[in-house]
């Protein structure tokens, strides 16, 4: 295992700044994500590390040895891709086998890491079929033990289970965490779903435009985030953000609830919600419709409509319909505070 530090990494491809001046730490066996939108410099960041990608300025140290000059295989690193780069004609045992092979470790050593790897995976059984006669997730599975098998000192993940269809990728997360916590290997993780960042990372860092706009636990930016970039990225859905006066204002939408969850004593903040839309999500309903006293704050591409989003419990369905104005309040501590100009956060409501 080791310690990864990136010291104001640049990566440039002409005039395009992938990465443009990252400095991060990532502890000894941490699992740390890199969570942003196509194009935001994520997977450049981690390919950067990995020596596959020649960085512009600055230094990446993997153990506290600066790497730059260091080719990918010489960093002790092991990389799983969304395509999982399987050898179709190789079967599940010398696909795992097969980084042990190319530098010629001994045929009982290969066999004994290989079934440990299997093992761990709960794939030894597979260990006789090609890949064309496995499961998606099986193949998931067998990628990920052909990088194990190495007994890196860093792991690099790249949105290894984006192919798989939703049912399997909740599965699998909660498998690569469990594996995660057995090893301990530090850990890279790279995908745009925030869902899988707030399941799986210890920390989690948001990228846009090849920086870093906030890093720290899942449930900090959550609650808390830096600007109203990262409030508008996570959660789904996102955090609504109002012009009040002088101020914009966030809140998440199962922070946004009808008089009857309130008392009068709380001093919550009062809005009149003109409901427009109701969406029945089984266990929960998701309202649509606008603030009067408010103006929505909109972007290109977000939340275009500018409509205002709360999210309930089932049981209050028809309760609350399409065409009705009902009294809605958020708790103090639920609200964020931003700053017009720059949009950058500047408080949450009281503890």
């Amino acid at each position: 295992m080791a310690t990864l530090k990136v010291e104001n990494v640049h990566t440039h491809f002409g005039g395009v700044r992938a990465v443009d001046g990252v400095d991060l730490n990532v502890k000894d066996g941490e699992f740390l994500v890199l969570l942003g939108a196509s194009g935001s410099g994520k997977t450049t960041l981690m390919r950067t590390i990995a020596g596959l990608e020649k960085l512009t300025s600055g230094n990446v140290l993997i153990g506290g040895e600066v790497v730059n000059h260091l080719p990918p295989n010489s960093r002790n690193i092991a990389m799983v891709f969304q395509s999982y780069a399987l050898y179709p004609h190789k079967s599940v045992f010398r696909n795992i086998s097969f980084p042990l092979e190319a530098v010629r470790t001994e045929r009982a050593a290969i066999k004994e890491k290989v079934e440990w790897a299997a093992g761990l995976f709960g794939i030894g059984h597979l260990l006789a079929r090609k890949p064309r006669a496995l499961s998606g997730g099986e193949r998931q599975r067998v990628a990920l033990a052909r990088a194990l098998v190495r007994e890196p000192n860093l792991f690099l993940l790249d949105e290894p289970l984006s192919n798989l269809d939703a049912k399997l990728r909740h599965s699998a997360r909660h498998e690569l965490k469990k594996l995660h916590q057995r090893i301990g290997i530090t850990t890279i993780y790279v995908t745009h779903d925030q869902v899988e960042a707030m399941g799986l990372g210890e920390r989690v860092a948001v990228m846009n435009h090849g920086k870093i706009e906030q890093i720290g636990a899942p449930s900090d930016i959550y609650r808390s985030p830096a600007n109203t970039f990262v409030a508008r990225f996570m959660g789904s859905p996102a955090m609504n953000l109002l012009e009040t006066g002088s101020e914009t204002i966030g809140f998440h939408p199962e922070n946004f609830l009808p008089s009857s969850h309130f008392e009068a004593s709380t001093g919550a903040q009062h809005f009149e919600f003109h409901v427009s839309g109701v969406e029945d999500l089984g266990s929960d309903l998701l309202l649509y419709g606008s603030v009067p006293s408010a103006k929505p704050v909109t972007e290109e591409g977000v939340n275009e409509s500018g409509a205002v989003i709360a999210k309930i419990p089932a049981r209050l369905a028809g309760t609350i319909e399409a065409g009705q104005q009902h009294d809605f309040f958020i708790q103090p501590a639920f609200i964020n505070r931003f700053d017009r100009a720059t949009g950058q956060r500047l408080s949450a409501g009281p503890a």
